[in-house]
């Protein structure tokens, strides 16, 4: 069939048909078309959306993407087809019925992502089959080689290349503002690519844009760890495992992160970049991926595992996750409270503890230190002043201001203290609920919003005392932020007395017993 060109301003890869031209070619929505530019000759085969209004009868829409490979304009004449399906279709089947995929299987799957052959409904069939089907550890081996083996890889010719990675759930867990720069300080290369926000309120490429691009190609990202030691920037636009950015994408609307995928997700992207030794952050507790030691113990063994798999050395520190690390949640807020201690601050220690103990273990990993002894090297490099100097170095190479201060970053201007309506200890705090306020408040997207606490878990409280100011970069987004922190009362003030059971049985006198005398 030959149909004349209309061009769709859609960014995305597809192509739309008049239902009446889809019903004579014998296709519906979500099968394939194969279109033909007969003046090149350049053939591609793409999925289908129908109308009965967008578009008239014997026009074919072609959206942005598409276009990109075929390079046509309006008006010109296709040529038309129905396509074969991919079989990487019959695989994603597979996997839904709870069968093992191949090494084959699961490369083909994730070649089709890459080329988008799969449609997102499609991507989306493969991240629940394998969220309702757990991947085993040999496919987990073989996503993670797939992912690499179709992306760009970065190559060092000095080493060791060190990683380090955080599988989240805990707010405010910014410590790679830290670890970074005091791995690098010891001359050590870390070329840290990062993710933004699935359900948090800020991951750490959100972070980093508060203090430069984090936008850069796999040789920009290579040719700028080996002037200055390390980088921060976004994994997605590297083209390093280009098929986790969009599996990501159809993961996010559920709110999931599968085992599987996650593990592969985040070794794929320590082997393509060079990683030899990687050091991983397992939070634990009850808001967290992991809920208890044994399930974090068991997930830890997975990556080391697969780690040897690669040929890299791994090692997990499984991490007290009931709590925020340091005070702040939310972009903005989250950097000032890390270039603080960069800067010399003394607090948050659960940010400083935790960052140096990760340092650590990827000094002695690499070895910088020997066991036991690098977190007392981290510690070393943090006080000195050697870890914000490398940080200002990695700030202007990714082409922000070296010189900003912690000072300098401001959170959003409406603001409102929450106070305690009691006396009490903080004696509980739901981390979901706090990112939760904190999206919507605006982060991650609005930098400024966030919320900054002043009372964490044992801390005593007076009534009216700040337990957590909440900000915005809109007033309208600061009220709706309001409302749902009196619904979900993220931190809980009681008092050393929980609840008193009052003891309700009717009190009556017992009669005296008669003796027969009246």
């Amino acid at each position: 069939m030959k149909l004349a060109v209309r061009l769709v301003d859609i960014a995305a890869r597809g192509v739309l048909l008049h239902q009446q031209d889809a019903k004579s070619l014998g296709v519906f929505p979500g099968d394939r078309v194969e279109i033909t530019n007969p003046s090149t000759g350049i053939s591609i085969a793409d999925y289908v959306e129908t109308t009965s209004s967008l578009i008239k009868q014997g026009k074919l829409g072609i959206y942005h993407q598409s276009n990109e490979q075929l390079q046509v304009s309006d008006g010109q004449s296709l040529e038309v087809r129905v396509a074969d399906r991919p079989v990487s279709l019959d695989y994603i089947r597979k996997k839904m019925d709870g069968d093992r995929l191949s090494r084959e299987e699961i490369r083909m799957i994730v070649s089709d992502i890459v080329h988008d052959n799969l449609s997102p409904s499609e991507i989306t069939a493969f991240v629940i089959s394998s969220y309702i089907n757990n991947l085993d550890i040999d496919e987990i081996e073989y996503l993670t080689r797939s992912m690499v083996e179709t992306g760009d890889r970065l190559e060092f010719h000095t080493g060791p290349i060190v990683d380090k990675h955080s599988i989240g759930g805990v707010p405010g867990n910014k410590i790679t503002f830290l670890v970074v720069p005091i791995i690098a300080a010891a001359g050590l290369l870390i070329p840290k690519t990062s993710s933004r926000a699935i359900t948090g309120a800020g991951g750490t490429a959100d972070l980093m844009e508060v203090l430069a691009p984090v936008e850069f190609s796999a040789v920009e990202v290579q040719q700028m760890t080996q002037k200055v030691g390390g980088v921060i920037v976004w994994g997605g636009a590297t083209n390093i495992a280009p098929a986790d950015d969009k599996i990501i994408l159809q993961e996010y609307p559920f709110k999931i992160d599968q085992i599987g995928q996650m593990i592969a997700s985040v070794m794929a992207k320590k082997f393509a970049v060079g990683a030899h030794v990687v050091a991983i952050d397992i939070p634990v507790g009850k808001y967290c991926k992991v809920h208890s030691i044994p399930e974090g113990q068991k997930l830890a063994q997975t990556f080391i595992e697969i780690g040897g798999r690669l040929g890299m050395r791994v090692e997990c520190a499984l991490t007290y996750g009931d709590a925020p690390v340091g005070r702040a949640i939310g972009p903005a807020l989250e950097v000032k409270e890390a270039l603080a201690i960069l800067e010399g601050a003394a607090s948050p220690n659960s940010l400083i503890e935790k960052s140096t103990v990760i340092a650590g273990i990827a000094f002695e990993l690499a070895g910088k230190a020997n066991r036991g002894e690098g977190m007392a090297l981290a510690l070393e490099i943090l006080a000195s002043g050697k870890a914000l100097k490398k940080m200002k170095e990695i700030i202007a190479i990714q082409g922000g201001n070296p010189e900003i201060t912690s000072d300098m970053v401001k959170p959003g201007e409406f603001s409102h203290v929450v106070k305690a309506d009691r006396d009490g200890y903080v004696v509980e705090m739901n981390n979901r609920s706090l990112i939760s306020i904190a999206r919507t408040a605006g982060a991650p997207n609005d930098h400024g919003a966030g919320l900054y606490i002043h009372a964490k878990p044992g801390t005593h409280l007076s009534r009216g005392d700040p337990i957590f100011t909440l900000y915005a970069e809109r007033k309208w987004r600061l009220e709706k932020a309001l409302e749902i922190a009196r619904t979900l009362r993220p931190i809980m003030v009681e008092g050393m007395l929980i609840d008193r059971v009052p003891n309700h049985q009717e009190w009556i006198p017992s009669r005296p017993q008669s003796n027969g005398v009246e």
